[in-house]
């Protein structure tokens, strides 16, 4: 078993659905049908992560929020029909780790599942925290970059990007995927922003090796490009 998800949900045909998708991904699962007994199945079942719904029975969703904030630190992700910012921003703002709105598709929703525990440490990462190539180091153990043997001052995000591109060579990534995987939930903004994160990463890795380099992909995307020699 990967961990155990919580649902706190009161539509029935959904709280299954969400059951069958999580066990077939191996995780345990139980699932409460009102807010009360979703806070008290947070001590009871000590979940890995909680799916919690806005609209429910005896205590809406904010309420459950900010109780479990106030005994757990486990990741929440808050799922509703609800799509308005100041939605978002609610949920941010009490605690919520992202926000899915229905109607959703599963494989999504299993997807943030696995990114949302992956940064909680409850999943290994598929990856390893060093990478290393010709003249180029990225650290985000110490969140360095090291260009030909120097350190080059780089934000974190900007670090995380090139990451997340070298950590799989030669994958095409969009910008939406982008902002999905690297800026998570604690971005509202449009697509530009990973094109100007580019740009300032192009201005420190332009001609550094022959070896690799970050291509744009007219149309779809960026991908890291890492040359056989």
């Amino acid at each position: 078993m990967v961990g155990k998800v919580l649902v706190i949900e009161d539509d029935g045909n959904i709280a299954e659905l969400l059951r069958l998708y999580l066990e077939k991904e191996g995780f345990g699962v139980q699932i409460a049908t009102d807010g009360a007994s979703g806070v008290c199945a947070v001590t009871q079942f000590q979940p890995s992560l909680i799916i919690l719904d806005i609209m429910l029975p005896v205590l809406d969703g904010w309420e459950v929020c900010r109780e479990i904030r106030k005994i757990s630190k486990v990741p929440i992700i808050m799922l509703t029909a609800k799509g308005e910012t100041i939605d978002k921003v609610t949920g941010l703002e009490l605690g919520a780790d992202d926000y899915i709105v229905k109607p959703f598709e599963p494989k999504e929703l299993i997807a943030r599942i696995h990114a949302v525990m992956r940064r909680y440490g409850e999943e290994p990462e598929e990856t390893q925290k060093r990478l290393a190539f010709d003249k180029l180091v990225i650290n985000l153990d110490s969140y360095e970059l090291l260009v030909d043997g120097n350190k080059v001052d780089t934000p974190p995000k900007e670090l995380e990007l090139l990451f997340h591109l070298a950590a799989s060579p030669n994958r095409v990534y969009t910008r939406n995927q982008l902002l999905d995987e690297v800026w998570g939930f604690d971005y509202f903004g449009d697509s530009r922003t990973v094109d100007v994160h580019i740009k300032r990463l192009r201005e420190k890795l332009e001609g550094v090796s022959d070896q690799w380099s970050l291509k744009t992909v007219w149309g779809v995307g960026y991908k890291f490009e890492r040359l056989e020699k």
